[in-house]
C-alpha cells in the first residue's frame, strides 16, 4: 500500500468516527434541549443509542463495519430528510444537520471500505 493511500485512509477513518461522535450528539441534544417534541426532553433521544453500535468496530479500523455502517447510516438521513419536509424552525435546521452528518459518514465509510479492500492491497506494492 503507498503512503500516500494510508495517510488518507487513516484520515477517513477519523472522519469517520467523528462524524459518528458529532451526529450521537446532534440528536442527543436536538431530543433533550434545542426542540424536544416534548417539554423537558423527548423519547425520541433514544434514537442516538443505535449509533453506538459501529462505534467500537470504526475505531478498531474493521472493513466489515465500515460496509455495513454505509447503509446502517442511512436510517438517520432519512429521518432527516422527513423531519426536514415536515418540521420547521429550529427543528428543520437541526434535521438539515443530521442529512449532512450522515451524507458525510457515508462518503467517509465507503471511501474506507473501497481503500481498504483486499484487491487493493495486493495491487500496490
Amino acid at each position: 500500500m503507498s503512503a500516500s493511500l494510508a495517510i488518507w485512509r487513516g484520515r477517513v477513518q477519523w472522519g469517520a468516527i467523528l462524524g459518528l461522535i458529532a451526529l450521537i450528539a446532534l440528536c442527543l441534544a436536538w431530543e433533550l434541549w434545542w426542540a424536544p417534541l416534548r417539554a423537558g426532553g423527548s423519547v425520541l433521544m433514544l434514537k442516538a443509542v443505535p449509533l453506538l453500535l459501529p462505534l467500537p468496530g470504526l475505531l478498531k479500523g474493521r472493513r466489515y463495519t465500515y460496509q455495513w455502517c454505509s447503509m446502517f447510516i442511512l436510517l438517520w438521513f432519512i429521518e432527516g430528510v422527513m423531519r426536514g419536509w415536515s418540521d420547521s424552525g429550529i427543528s428543520q435546521w437541526l434535521a438539515l444537520g443530521e442529512i449532512a452528518l450522515s451524507v458525510w459518514i457515508f462518503v467517509m465509510v465507503v471511501l474506507y471500505a473501497r481503500w481498504t479492500r483486499p484487491s487493493l492491497e495486493q495491487a500496490t506494492p
